[in-house]
């Protein structure tokens, strides 16, 4: 598909702004492998094929297996994921298809396994995804040559 419009162009404030919370929540002390798997979840409810392509590539070149991310989307039948990745995923789904709620039961499962800052650093994480997601669709961001890293270094 063809770009309709290069966002980060057009609205330089507007990226500016994205880019500063991305900022944070790169430095704010979650594992990026985790930060990473919540970013290829979300992307995947969405269907955001620039993120997807972005971040399964991120998450290769720090380590991350192929069949971590080959099962990501069956993450509850696979014993490839801890009980902590399984709670941010499990929270990035409910926030990432937030008009479905958050139960107690869920808000309680995340608690066990992230501290109060964690988990409103988790969220921030996911509304930053889902807010690339959001830019990235509409507007049809390129897909397929995006090199590891190379966001973080002219960003």
């Amino acid at each position: 598909m063809e770009q309709r419009l290069d966002y980060l162009k057009a609205s330089t404030g507007a990226f500016k702004a994205m880019r500063e919370l991305q900022q944070y929540v790169e430095t704010c002390g979650l594992e990026h492998s985790l930060m990473e798997l919540v970013k290829m979840r979300a992307s995947q409810i969405n269907g955001c094929a620039h993120c997807l392509d972005m971040h399964s590539k991120d998450a290769r070149a720090g380590g991350e297996t192929e069949q971590r991310l080959y099962t990501l989307d069956a993450w509850r039948e696979t014993p490839f994921f801890t009980d902590r990745e399984r709670a941010a995923l499990a929270w990035t789904e409910a926030l990432t298809r937030i008009r479905k709620g958050v139960s107690d039961e869920l808000y309680a499962e995340v608690r066990k396994h992230f501290s109060e800052k964690e988990i409103v650093d988790l969220s921030l994480c996911i509304i930053a995804i889902n807010g690339w997601n959001r830019l990235a669709i509409p507007f049809r961001a390129k897909v397929g040559d995006y090199q590891p890293g190379a966001y973080r270094r002219t960003a």
